[in-house]
């Protein structure tokens, strides 16, 4: 019989990359929360039309990736590509936008049809962080600063970096859309074979083209912030003067755009160059117009995205998690001979005093040099063996897996004492 296999680009999170999955997790939500953002959570299904009005009819997204199909009662649903819409509904819906403002932040997977490769998978994940009712550029720096934050937190700070660009108004971008169109018609030639079909869907995205001659071509063409209005300009000029004075360092991209429609005026990426063609782990900017777009009230916003796989991949090319996040054991304990009532009474005391020991307790039998093997092969930092002889005068013996000290022999009631110290930093 043929063998399930995972469907292709969707992955399962193995025990050996759990650690840092949440020493991952662990550091991006304890950031957020001294800054202030609130968790939100909402269903990884949504009606088709949410992601078509917002996303944009003629994005990529929409046209190849999205996972669409009718449900039994023929309603048109989507699995989620994207976290921003979903929050914006969910905002709406509960009505928390109107007259309001809010720092929030959620986690969880995506889901796009694209060819599988390291760093882009099928089912992917995300922590996003958006906020709404806010417009001026100060809410924009602040969103940079916590992603600069967050980066110095992973100790990743030296090897990605931000680039930022404005994408002006509604009407500017047009007349940059238009100068574009018409500078790429007469060069169509020249054009590699994806940016010429961009050409008449999405000419925009030609900007970000990874093909060399696309790139030199666009050198000669026109640049967006030759067309920003004043408004946008303003607000583009403050966002960098804030950034210096944050001390926040970037570098201005007039070819950074964003996928989806709905952003405006502030987008930003942070890029690395140590994973390859997956060059950005964080984007965003601003989408003001989209709250309106999908029936609610005009609100400002502007949040990001980090993709959680690349920044696992990094994490693990830098080898910047800390030993202690990877160990996820302190204590092991060895249950020799007719002595299992007596071991998980202990472990069950040792657990109730000290609640934040991480112990395992030996099952399944086997010799006392076996029972050592497995205590040193799971990372734990202190072995207790419990044997006939102890159990009989109810001690236990210590012994001391990942420092130099002889091992002893205690009484139960001066183990909790000894083993006080171990466990998670707090």
């Amino acid at each position: 019989m043929k063998k399930i296999q995972a469907i292709r680009g969707m992955n399962d999170l193995l025990p050996d990359d759990i650690a840092t999955w949440q020493y991952l997790e662990k550091t991006v939500t304890s950031t957020l929360a001294r800054f202030g953002y609130r968790e939100i959570r909402f269903p990884i299904m949504e009606q088709t039309h949410l992601f078509k009005r917002s996303i944009g009819e003629v994005t990529d997204i929409v046209e190849k990736e999205m996972y669409t199909f009718d449900d039994r009662s023929g309603e048109s649903v989507t699995l989620r590509p994207e976290g921003t819409a979903s929050c914006v509904r969910a905002c709406e819906q509960h009505g928390l936008l109107y007259n309001q403002t809010q720092r929030l932040w959620y986690m969880g997977p995506m889901f796009r049809y694209e060819r599988p490769q390291k760093g882009r998978y099928r089912q992917f994940h995300q922590i996003g962080i958006e906020t709404y009712g806010l417009e001026g550029p100060d809410i924009d720096a602040e969103l940079l600063m916590l992603s600069h934050n967050l980066f110095q937190a992973l100790k990743l700070d030296d090897c990605v970096a931000l680039e930022i660009n404005s994408l002006g108004s509604d009407t500017a971008r047009a007349q940059f859309r238009e100068a574009l169109v018409v500078y790429l018609n007469e060069h169509k030639d020249e054009l590699d074979e994806d940016s010429q079909r961009r050409l008449t869907t999405n000419p925009l995205r030609i900007l970000d083209s990874k093909a060399a001659a696309t790139q030199t071509l666009l050198d000669g063409g026109p640049s967006l912030l030759d067309y920003l209005d004043d408004e946008s300009k303003a607000h583009f000029a403050t966002l960098k003067q804030l950034l210096d004075a944050a001390g926040v360092p970037y570098r201005v991209n007039p070819r950074l755009v964003r996928g989806l429609d709905y952003y405006g005026r502030t987008a930003f990426e942070w890029v690395t160059d140590k994973l390859g063609a997956q060059s950005a782990v964080c984007a965003g900017g601003r989408y003001d117009n989209l709250v309106e777009q999908l029936g609610g009230k005009p609100t400002p916003a502007v949040g990001f995205a980090m993709g959680l796989e690349r920044l696992v991949l990094l994490l693990q090319a830098q080898q910047v998690v800390p030993a202690e996040a990877e160990n996820t054991l302190d204590v092991y304990l060895a249950a020799v001979g007719d002595v299992q009532a007596s071991a998980l009474s202990l472990a069950k005391s040792l657990r109730e005093s000290l609640p934040q020991l991480r112990l395992m307790m030996h099952c399944g039998g086997g010799s006392f040099k076996s029972q050592l093997k497995k205590a040193d092969k799971s990372g734990a930092s202190v072995a207790l063996i419990l044997g006939e002889d102890e159990a009989a005068n109810d001690c236990v013996v210590v012994k001391y897996l990942r420092e130099d000290k002889p091992q002893q022999s205690l009484a139960r009631t001066e183990l909790a004492a000894v083993l006080a110290h171990y466990g998670p930093p707090r």
